[in-house]
């Protein structure tokens, strides 16, 4: 039966059905929200955000702190049809001027880890390219995305530390998903009784994707990479080779990025990334440089919710804990060393079988992806301006332009 939601108010329809109708029947259909805040003199990363899965009519985030490697993580989950709110439990979302202004808020909570902040643009949020990719007939991915470098003002605690987020030296990033992504086990079929999944084309090896905010200058860009370093077009969840813009303000200057290259360096013998230097060309031609010096470990995705096992019960903030009003759990880990040893929670461990784990492989020790940075970016006039910023880094297998084999 289809139900109004308040969003169902505005003229915004796109398809003859209310919005708690969507046009796919997936179990792996969501949309949602991350949203960061990060300091490199503090060494602090924090990120919190949701998703929102109708075909299991669940709502599910987390609030997540990295100092320094030690890692600290919320996680809430509840019915989504009960409420059609931006709520869950103590953590509430509020949309003060779409595209630019953003309220969160975490109450105080078991956790002992609270906030209320705005999350505010700094330059306009860029729309990644629709991405698409397909297995054997089937669409698996097909999605829309932008991320936009920001600031924040307000306050952020964890038990014994509270810091200002609008003080010097703290920027935001954020990015907002929705449509097929990647199928999210436990809520997908057991591979065991589907044919192999097909590769089609070349495999992506290399993933490097970055919001930042130095000085004046903020942006977007990402690219991906085959084992030999060639920049293409995969068949995967990111599938753009190229993309970015850099804006200096929100109505001034703006420049689409038109390529993009990398020199990495890493710790020995590690894939744990140590600095980067990145080359860029923007669309007039201009070479624009900018220098990443990571600043802690990088934290761990493993504790948000997207993966199975992430949830003491072996699921995911997509499926259901028990509760059709709220169900909350936190953890804390010091991922300070990496590699590390990692075992999910629940069936998604290692000695559990295939079916449940999806290809999630902790049989040796792994690393965290998500690097808190900072940069100096070097413009095509001359000047140079310092700040902050995240990197995505995933290198899947080999990679042979670093060693990776």
């Amino acid at each position: 039966m289809d139900i109004l939601t308040p969003y169902d108010e505005f003229p915004v329809h796109q398809a003859p059905q209310p919005f708690s109708h969507i046009p796919s029947t997936d179990l792996n259909w969501d949309e949602g929200y991350y949203f960061a805040v990060m300091n490199p003199d503090e060494q602090v990363m924090f990120c919190t955000g949701f998703r929102i899965n109708p075909n299991t009519d669940m709502i599910g985030g987390y609030a997540l702190i990295n100092v320094a490697g030690v890692q600290r993580t919320f996680r809430f989950s509840r019915c989504w049809r009960r409420e059609f709110a931006l709520s869950v439990g103590p953590f509430r979302v509020e949309i003060i001027e779409p595209l630019k202004v953003i309220r969160l808020v975490l109450d105080e909570n078991g956790s002992g880890i609270a906030f209320d902040f705005l999350w505010k643009g700094t330059s306009p949020a860029f729309l990644e390219e629709h991405h698409t990719a397909i297995s054997r007939g089937r669409r698996t991915t097909d999605q829309r995305r932008y991320s936009q470098p920001g600031a924040a003002e307000g306050w952020l605690q964890w038990p014994g530390r509270r810091w200002d987020v609008g003080a010097d030296g703290w920027v935001a990033v954020r990015d907002h998903s929705w449509g097929l992504y990647v199928e999210r086990p436990p809520i997908a079929p057991d591979p065991r009784w589907l044919p192999p999944r097909r590769e089609d084309g070349p495999v992506r090896a290399l993933r490097f994707w970055t919001v930042f905010r130095t000085g004046d200058y903020s942006g977007f860009y990402h690219l991906h990479e085959d084992a030999d370093g060639v920049q293409r077009k995969f068949n995967d969840v990111f599938g753009t080779p190229f993309a970015g813009r850099i804006c200096k303000g929100w109505d001034a200057e703006a420049v689409t990025l038109a390529a993009g290259s990398h020199a990495l360096v890493f710790e020995p013998g590690k894939k744990l990334l140590k600095s980067a230097t990145l080359n860029l060309t923007d669309e007039h031609g201009r070479a624009w440089r900018q220098v990443f010096e990571t600043a802690s470990p990088p934290w761990v995705t493993q504790t948000m919710g997207y993966t199975p096992g992430s949830w003491k019960d072996g699921g995911t903030f997509h499926s259901y804990h028990g509760s059709e009003a709220l169900a909350t759990e936190w953890d804390h880990f010091d991922f300070s060393a990496q590699p590390f040893d990692f075992t999910p929670y629940g069936s998604a461990g290692k000695n559990q079988p295939d079916s449940m784990r999806q290809g999630a492989d902790y049989s040796a020790p792994i690393y965290g992806v998500e690097y808190l940075s900072r940069i100096t970016t070097y413009a095509p006039d001359g000047s140079t301006s310092v700040g902050a910023g995240q990197i995505e880094l995933f290198i899947n297998g080999a990679y042979r332009p670093y060693g990776f084999s």
